[in-house]
């Protein structure tokens, strides 16, 4: 009865030791796809936010991420007076913007070019 138990013990041991690296192959490609699908375009994304944060000027029209629209009248290291409404300003910080605004010829011109594509 042990020369059963122990062959059968050695059997076990031979088939479990052929799957080393071929293990870790499917987390690896996981973690690929997952870099190349999930964080790589967000960090690209992060950046090109923190450039058109450093390049804002006075002048600039913004949206926040409130979703108010402003025109920048004031600017420092870390905050920003942007103007509402005529005679309404509010500070606001760096961080807090979205992105710059679109001028409303812009965005019914683009509208327009899409109802043309969807006639077409």
């Amino acid at each position: 009865m042990i020369s059963i138990a122990y062959a059968m013990g050695q059997g076990g041991a031979a088939s479990g030791q052929g799957g080393g690296f071929a293990a870790f192959i499917p987390l690896i490609l996981m973690f690929v796809i997952f870099y190349f699908l999930l964080i790589r375009p967000q960090q690209k994304k992060a950046k090109e936010h923190r450039e058109m944060i450093a390049n804002l000027k006075k002048g600039d029209k913004i949206v926040t991420s409130g979703g108010i629209y402003g025109t920048i009248t004031g600017i420092d290291d870390n905050t920003m007076m942007i103007e509402i409404a005529e005679k309404v300003r509010v500070k606001l910080n760096r961080a807090n913007v979205a992105g710059l605004a679109q001028s409303a010829a812009s965005q019914s011109s683009k509208s327009i070019d899409t109802d043309k594509d969807k006639t077409s």
